[in-house]
């Protein structure tokens, strides 16, 4: 769904919804209501290609991070272990090419 353009998205979303309110099974049902009751924001999500995955994605690695640094006396250890591992800045180590 995330692929298609928003116009293809938007129709093929329609043609879902349309189908899970025939639909007798519950779940579907009531998964359909919140979908149209969010259509917009859906629709601008696909637009505008926005995902939470990333974000998931560092909450994770954060946490992660976190379980690490339990050992440690200080809470900027966890924040230069988090800046290492997340700030995407690589410093050159000695010995390494």
């Amino acid at each position: 769904m995330f692929r298609l353009p928003h116009t293809a998205a938007a129709d093929a979303l329609d043609r879902w919804i349309s189908w899970a309110r025939r639909s007798r099974i519950p779940a579907f049902v009531k998964l359909q209501k919140s979908i149209v009751k969010h259509r917009t924001r859906i629709l601008a999500a696909i637009e505008h290609q926005l995902s939470n995955g990333l974000i998931e994605s560092t909450n994770t690695k954060i946490r992660l991070i976190t379980r690490m640094a339990y050992g440690f006396h200080s809470a900027d250890a966890l924040i230069a272990l988090a800046m290492l591992n997340l700030g995407g800045h690589r410093p050159a180590l000695p010995d390494r090419r």
